[in-house]
């Protein structure tokens, strides 16, 4: 009974909390009573709907959902890759140090602009949220590699497991809490660096050139709308990954107490 309740009363909470935090936005929005700096909850919600009705609106979502998260997925891949090799091989590590730090230390908007030199704007994104998210799971990704424990791979040694048991049983329940959480930390900077190279880049049809429209226009109710369809989409995405890796881990736990 317990254990039904807990999760209802924290659910209740968040939607309170999200409710308080709506009225907070429709107090500021009727005091400032100006919809050009600051529209009401109401306002962007009614426009959201308008836009929904188009089909523009759709191609839009979907185009930038699309290159987004192939630049995360790819950053993924290769994060792991550089990962593997560089906590098998020192040197490996020494050499991609400098980078991943230079990767990390220069701003998004810098690397938007050198890279529009170099490829399309309909291919920028897909860039930026590459490169914004490899250096976040190459990180977490080696620290996880790095701290399994070496008993339990001079156990693995000993019972003879091959490769793919010895990645299953040893390395995989260690490095998948640093997977969650390199991917809850990407998703949030292949979104941001994603649209802010839309932005910038102004390929058609995407989230980013509506946002600039807004803008010019001024036109506060689009701006906020396409605002909250990223919000929406970034967690909607956190949400489905989460609940991925959590399902591999969950299943993982239950492999191990079944062999115990």
């Amino acid at each position: 009974m317990i254990s039904i309740i807990c999760p209802m009363m924290k659910n209740a909470k968040n939607i309170a909390i999200i409710f308080i935090w709506l009225l907070i936005w429709q107090a500021l929005s009727i005091a400032v009573n100006e919809s050009l700096l600051l529209v009401s909850p109401l306002e962007t919600a009614e426009r959201l709907l308008q836009l929904a009705q188009l089909e523009e609106f759709w191609q839009s979502i979907f185009l930038s959902l699309d290159r987004i998260m192939r630049g995360f997925l790819l950053a993924l891949a290769v994060g792991a890759l550089l990962a593997i090799a560089s906590a098998r091989f020192w040197l490996v590590y020494d050499f991609l140090r400098p980078l991943m730090t230079i990767i990390q230390a220069i701003p998004v908007a810098s690397f938007i602009i050198l890279a529009l030199i170099w490829i399309k704007s309909d291919k920028l994104s897909t860039f930026c949220s590459f490169l914004m998210v490899l250096p976040v799971v190459y990180n977490n990704l080696y620290q996880g590699l790095t701290n399994v424990s070496q008993q339990l791979i001079e156990v693995g040694q000993v019972f003879g497991f091959s490769r793919f048991k010895m990645f299953e049983v040893v390395y995989l329940p260690s490095v998948l809490p640093y997977l969650i959480s390199s991917c809850n930390i990407g998703m949030g900077m292949a979104w941001k660096s994603g649209v802010a190279a839309e932005v910038i880049g102004l390929p058609n049809r995407t989230i980013g050139i509506h946002l600039y429209d807004a803008k010019v226009y001024l036109e506060t109710p689009d701006l906020f709308a396409w605002t909250l369809v990223i919000v929406i989409l970034g967690m909607v995405m956190e949400w489905l990954l989460q609940l991925l890796l959590r399902r591999l881990d969950y299943r993982q736990k239950v492999k191990r107490k079944n062999k115990t």
